[in-house]
């Protein structure tokens, strides 16, 4: 029989969802993170993408067990941005606030009270944040305590100069990481851009313009750090850096000034260009590349070749200079991809 829970009737509505796919090795920890929360006013939303292991069944135990907890099963499968959006669409029309929960991942029990507690105490708060356990170090800490709601463009700005390396701050983690208002979720027909991998930090950089920062000085949060978290297509085509060089176009001119963004885009872009000389030792082939240049030129920053040639001096110096170094990184890498390969 499905258990009954009473929902304080002072408690705001918090959707909780997971997309997932093939979770069967995580998603019962994942669930049992979500029943423990001290929290009683949820629902959760379970979305499975077509998994070919036990998710399904593994969910559906559980939605038996509790009537807080819901399964969505995909009708047909979608990659993975498609069904974050997918999934983000699933949440209740009667929530004030929505909490992503990775299959990989977890909560701490006090997570949804205290992330709530923040954002019912300051009306201009639109994301909440707090410390987050990354495997097996804690990170999302670079805010002064008791620092509990700091303004958007504050944040923003951070964000900015940690793209270009400059220092700065990175507040937002995973979508685990994060509690956010549901109406700036409903209010967007696609939460995420889906031509973004990381756009999770995207999306709080959009929010972050018109609403604050709410933050807990507490480990509310676990993300599973492994390289599985991540499509093989983003591995193997290294989108991390124009990912971020893509939305340091797009929200530097908002959050810094004109000396500032000028500063931390050549400097993103010093990095980039080294990240693609370094690649030609990888052998990246016709496709990689393609996809490259294709995203410069709609940043409007076509290829340089002088910066290219300047990023080529660096790592060959680097590889003279330090040939241990080079020589693990390559069997790194080379082992990662080789990872993906047989997972795939």
């Amino acid at each position: 029989m499905k258990g009954i829970v009473v929902a304080s009737q002072t408690e705001p509505l918090v959707s909780v969802v997971t997309p997932v796919y093939n979770g069967e090795k995580f998603i019962a920890e994942c669930i049992e993170s979500v029943v423990a929360q001290t929290y009683s006013n949820w629902e959760y939303t379970i979305v499975n993408n077509r998994s070919t292991d036990h998710t399904l069944a593994i969910a559906q135990h559980y939605a038996q067990q509790d009537s807080r907890i819901r399964v969505h099963d995909n009708e047909q499968l979608l990659e993975l941005m498609p069904n974050w959006n997918h999934a983000m669409r699933q949440i209740s029309p009667e929530s004030k606030y929505c909490k992503v929960v990775h299959a990989d991942d977890w909560l701490f029990p006090e997570c949804l009270a205290r992330m709530v507690d923040v954002a019912e105490e300051h009306t201009s708060v639109g994301v909440v944040g707090a410390y987050g356990l990354y495997g097996k170090r804690v990170k999302l800490d670079g805010l002064a305590y008791p620092s509990t709601v700091v303004s958007g463009w504050e944040i923003g700005r951070a964000f900015m100069f940690h793209i270009a390396k400059l220092g700065g701050l990175w507040m937002f983690g995973s979508p685990t990481a994060t509690l956010i208002r549901s109406d700036l979720v409903r209010q967007r027909e696609r939460f995420y851009n889906e031509a973004n991998f990381q756009a999770d930090c995207e999306v709080c950089c959009e929010i972050l313009q018109e609403a604050n920062l709410g933050f807990v000085h507490q480990v509310l949060t676990y993300t599973r750090e492994h390289e599985a978290r991540q499509s093989t297509f983003a591995v193997k085509y290294h989108t991390t850096m124009i990912d971020e060089l893509m939305m340091l176009t797009k929200f530097g001119p908002i959050f810094l000034s004109e000396q500032e963004y000028s500063l931390c885009v050549q400097k993103a872009l010093n990095y980039y260009y080294q990240m693609l000389a370094r690649c030609i030792f990888q052998g990246k082939g016709k496709k990689f590349w393609t996809h490259h240049l294709k995203l410069l030129n709609a940043m409007g920053r076509p290829f340089s070749i002088p910066r290219f040639v300047k990023g080529l001096a660096v790592e060959l110096s680097d590889m003279v200079l330090n040939p241990k170094r080079t020589t693990q990184r390559i069997v790194n890498k080379f082992h990662r991809e080789f990872r993906y390969e047989i997972q795939k």
